[in-house]
């Protein structure tokens, strides 16, 4: 849906001169947004053991990671160049959650080195660590109302997580190899607007936790309930209530552990991030091919969520205020059909030079970019509370391509193989 009012107050005046001086395309950010958004969480769960620990796959951006450091998130990594962008920022022991799939030692290794919180997604996983991180986790593979979303899968399809009928037996490994304090993650929602819905897949996993917890004879130092809370891309969708959700936690944390208090820990991104962020580009074509084409300056190297899930972003053109409306394509300029960012969208109508924004950028935009016929991915730009825009990305370059590629191809085995 369209961009905050606070944000859309503070860039649409700058938009004209900023496009004037710096050029599109570029994704744009609103520190205040995302910070106001982490507060929001951490007050809604005041006085209760919690922690949100950024999902970094969502913004990997150093000084947007660095803000919400700074406000006190954790960080929730995936790959080891995403643990070395956390421990570069000062991330220290417990900073970090370490939440990936079909993991190699050596990953594990630079885990447990950093200090983060380790979750195994399979029970393999456990073998090839020694010695133990401090705290074993598993994560549970989709189940309850979590296994019915289209992007994870049910437990039958996915490649996530322990099935529950092992999970126990998972639990009874780790403690026999002298593991003493544990913790539990689920899986349990994506993009989940529904905050009934929501709050129930997480007491899913609350009460599984409870329930693995007294069957194996241990005790639960943490229950992760994942992130999957969704953003309304859409005008009509409404925001998930947090507040609400957070009681909802809260009150089958109590149910099931009436004895204890595992501390709560989510790993939401999109929630923080994505409605503060919003793609600028241009408009540089407009023709007629069956349907209406607005061809701008960006491509799915910028934002792929639209080709590649036929995901919803909203559109808007913000100096095109009075002019007849009708439907449109907006398109980029890769060589694939699928590069589009809106199909049979209403707009006022488009004229090459105006400014057209994609709104809902904040989260696995520039993230999922790529550089196939080599367009190139973006800038990103960062609009400060004090209201000043600064650069914390600039665009990629043509020496950036071929960066990787050698002057001289050297050989990479030994000259003896050829003997």
């Amino acid at each position: 849906m369209p961009i905050s009012d606070a944000f859309a107050a503070r860039l649409e005046p700058l938009l004209g001169d900023l496009v004037a001086a710096y050029g599109t395309p570029f994704h744009v950010y609103d520190a205040a947004g995302i910070a106001d958004t982490y507060r929001a969480m951490t007050d809604a769960f005041a006085g209760e053991p919690f922690r949100q620990y950024f999902a970094v796959k969502a913004l990997p951006n150093p000084h947007v990671l660095a803000l919400l450091l700074a406000e006190g998130s954790g960080l929730d990594c995936a790959s080891p160049v995403e643990l070395e962008l956390a421990a570069g920022l000062g991330a220290g022991p417990g900073d970090t959650v370490f939440t990936s799939n079909n993991t190699t030692r050596a990953e594990f290794e630079l885990a447990l080195k950093t200090g983060s919180l380790i979750t195994f997604d399979d029970r393999t996983a456990l073998d090839r660590t020694d010695p133990l991180p401090e705290t074993v986790a598993f994560r549970v593979s989709p189940h309850g109302l979590a296994a019915g979303s289209r992007l994870m899968g049910d437990a039958q399809a996915t490649k996530f997580g322990v099935p529950v009928d092992q999970l126990a037996d998972a639990y009874r490994q780790a403690k026999a190899r002298g593991a003493r304090r544990f913790g539990i993650h689920g899986m349990t929602c994506a993009n989940e607007l529904d905050v009934d819905r929501a709050a129930r897949a997480a007491t899913d996993v609350v009460e599984l936790g409870a329930r693995i917890a007294e069957e194996v004879g241990i005790e639960l130092d943490y229950v992760n309930v994942g992130g999957g809370l969704g953003i309304p891309y859409r005008p009509g969708d409404r925001p998930v209530d947090f507040r609400r959700y957070a009681e909802a936690v809260l009150a089958a944390r109590r149910a099931a552990f009436p004895r204890s208090a595992p501390r709560i820990l989510m790993e939401c991104g999109r929630y923080v991030t994505g409605p503060h962020g919003v793609l600028v580009t241009t408009v540089v074509n407009r023709c007629g091919k069956g349907r209406e084409i607005v061809g701008v300056d960006a491509s799915m190297s910028a934002l792929m969520r639209p080709g590649f899930y036929g995901a919803y972003h909203h559109v808007t053109l913000p100096f095109a205020h009075g002019r007849a409306q009708a439907p449109y394509d907006v398109v980029g300029s890769l060589c694939e059909n699928m590069d589009k960012f809106a199909i049979d969208r209403p707009l006022p109508d488009p004229r090459e030079g105006d400014i057209l924004l994609v709104h809902d950028t904040g989260a696995h935009g520039l993230a999922m970019g790529f550089t196939y016929n080599g367009r190139l991915r973006p800038a990103e730009l960062l609009l400060t509370r004090e209201g000043d825009v600064v650069e914390i990305r600039r665009a990629e370059t043509y020496d950036d391509y071929v960066a990787t590629v050698p002057d001289r191809p050297g050989p990479v085995l030994p000259a003896a193989r050829h003997a």
